[in-house]
């Protein structure tokens, strides 16, 4: 009977270590994905950003030209009495130019890129920030599983030890200046 509860007592007690091993185990990798995801999402802002102003930059001199161009055709045209020089099929290849251009691109919408650039930005960070409250949530969780009695002389045993932060590389984890990337 003896030999019975004894055991017993073994198996609960080998039950109970495997528990506390798997519930650290899993708050560990628990971190790593969260790392994993929050560099993604590093990744991604740094490699996004630049690709969107710059986008717009080439929308905002692409509409630049256009106006430009509509600004001339409208300023009075110098006739060739006033100026012997003109070339008078000059207006007409420009009108011809914008005309073609306005049948492409009828509205001239910079404002839109720069909405839909802000929108970007601002939906990364927001991810960033999530991922930077899911990652501290995980290492508290891990860690707080590990310091607490009696599961911390099983992950002294195990080798499992408080976890110290890992970051994304300086660059990714820089903010983007949008001001610098439209010089």
């Amino acid at each position: 009977m003896v030999t019975y509860i004894l055991l017993g007592v073994g198996v609960v007690v080998l039950l109970y270590i495997v528990l506390v091993f798997n519930k650290i185990a899993k708050r560990k990798n628990q971190i790593q994905n969260a790392i994993s995801s929050l560099d993604s999402l590093f990744i991604q802002r740094a490699e996004l950003i630049p690709n969107l102003i710059e986008t717009t930059k080439q929308y905002m001199n692409y509409e630049q030209e256009t106006l430009a161009q509509i600004t001339e055709l409208r300023t009075p045209v110098v006739t060739e009495k006033q100026n012997p020089y003109l070339q008078p099929e000059k207006g007409n290849k420009m009108l011809m130019n914008v005309m073609a251009r306005a049948e492409e691109y009828p509205e001239l919408k910079a404002n839109q890129q720069f909405l839909h650039l802000q929108h970007a930005f601002t939906e990364c960070e927001e991810q960033l920030a999530a991922g930077r409250r899911y990652l501290s949530a995980s290492i508290t969780d891990y860690n707080d599983a590990i310091v607490t009695f009696p599961a911390n002389l099983l992950a002294g045993l195990f080798g499992f030890s408080t976890y110290q932060w890992q970051y994304a590389t300086q660059k990714q984890r820089e903010a983007i200046d949008a001001k610098e990337l439209f010089k």
